[in-house]
């Protein structure tokens, strides 16, 4: 592994890892890294996702990164907020390269009605508060085929037929989750609730769910700030949702 100092954040890079999440999180176990410490994969053996997923990605072709964060500042039951800042920051980055992407709740990043960007966030509590958070992200961003049964994946290159500068967009990533970080220090989140329910997928118009009932119509109202999704169906109807109990009918 080698360090890149020029970084907005303290970079290691690992030829290959089982899980960035996995390594960054031994790591911490043995001492206590810089805040933002990042560890950037070429490739991963075994990288998760919600729901026990796991993560395609072609060797040198995609970002396959996890960063650390201390939010000793933070309650445990406002820990969403550091979810919101991770999504935003991937997405107004990708943003820079690609039109029409959206945060897709709780924190996937699309392109369209496709899935271009994954992301585990695991935290650690302390009491009422989170005193570890280790956030792992998975962007597709020069492969050109996808062979997993992942209904929906697609990469920048599939979008635009351009090569990209992985470690260029890292930086990028890594310097508006600093930005982000620093305004939730000074408990100035209102930006960051206001942005990401702007950029969120489907946040116009009535479209397909499904929950344990079956699969309805409604319209976003809204996500909660402890990360709840509140949803409007046809009769009007207020549903409200914790993550994997409603799924959107892609």
């Amino acid at each position: 592994m080698t360090p890149f100092p020029e970084f907005p954040a303290p970079l290691i890079h690992l030829e290959e890892t089982d899980s960035t999440n996995h390594f960054l999180t031994a790591l911490c176990n043995e001492k206590t890294p810089e805040e933002l410490t990042t560890a950037v994969a070429r490739f991963q053996t075994a990288g998760k996702g919600q729901r026990g997923n796991s993560w395609e990605a072609e060797k040198d072709k995609n970002l396959l990164f996890s960063f650390v964060l201390y939010p000793v500042f933070l309650e445990a039951r406002k820990q969403f907020l550091l979810s919101q800042i991770t999504s935003l920051a991937v997405k107004e980055t990708l943003d820079l390269y690609i039109k029409d992407v959206s945060i897709k709740w709780p924190n996937d990043v699309y392109w369209k009605d496709k899935k271009i960007c994954g992301m585990l966030i695991e935290n650690n509590l302390e009491g009422m508060y989170i005193n570890q958070s280790i956030a792992g992200i998975g962007i597709n961003i020069n492969q050109e085929k996808f062979h997993s049964p992942a209904p929906n994946p697609v990469s920048m290159k599939q979008i635009t037929h351009r090569e990209y500068d992985r470690l260029e967009i890292l930086a990028q990533i890594l310097q508006r989750v600093k930005e982000y970080y620093t305004l939730s220090k000074e408990g100035e989140t209102e930006l960051i609730i206001r942005r990401y329910q702007e950029a969120l997928f489907r946040r116009e118009g009535i479209h397909l769910y499904r929950d344990s009932t079956g699969i309805f119509k409604a319209k976003i109202v809204k996500v909660e700030a402890d990360g709840h999704l509140v949803l409007q169906d046809e009769t009007d109807k207020i549903r409200q949702y914790v993550f994997k109990e409603v799924q959107y009918i892609l």
